[in-house]
C-alpha cells in the first residue's frame, strides 16, 4: 500500500520510509507546508497514495483542511492523528496489515467501512 504522511517531525522521515519499506509498503512524506508549491505537491501526494495519514499537532489548520478535502475528492482513506512517532508508526503498519487481512482495504484502492477504527487501535 502507498501511504501518504502529512506533517510530523521531519527528522523521522527516513526512518518512517525504511519501516514502511520493510513492511512491504511505500511511504510518501509531505511537511504540511501549503505555501508556494506546497499545495500542489500535497495534491500530487494525495493522488498517488491510497491512505493519507495527517498529523495534526505539527500541521497548520489550512494544511489539515486541504489534505482532507483532496482525499475526500479522490476517494482516499484518511487517518487523523494528533501526534505520532516511530513506535506509533510501526504499530500503524501492523494494523494496516491486519485490516487488509480483514478485507477492509480492497485491491482497487477503495476502503471498506470500519478501516478507521481498525487503524486507530494501533
Amino acid at each position: 500500500m502507498r501511504i501518504g504522511w502529512i506533517g510530523g517531525v521531519e527528522r523521522y522521515e527516513v526512518q518512517l520510509e525504511r519501516l514502511a519499506k520493510a513492511a512491504g509498503h511505500e511511504l510518501e512524506y509531505h511537511r504540511g507546508d501549503v505555501r508556494g508549491r506546497g499545495a500542489q505537491s500535497l495534491e500530487g501526494l494525495v493522488e498517488r497514495c491510497q491512505l493519507i495519514v495527517i498529523v495534526t499537532e505539527t500541521n497548520s489548520h489550512g494544511a489539515v483542511q486541504l489534505a482532507r478535502k483532496l482525499a475526500r475528492q479522490r476517494g482516499r482513506g484518511t487517518l487523523l492523528l494528533r501526534k505520532s512517532g516511530i513506535a506509533r508508526f510501526a504499530r500503524l503498519l501492523e494494523a494496516i496489515d491486519q485490516a487488509t487481512a480483514q478485507g477492509l482495504f480492497h485491491a482497487d484502492g477503495s476502503m471498506g467501512s470500519g478501516y478507521e477504527a481498525a487503524l486507530l487501535g494501533a
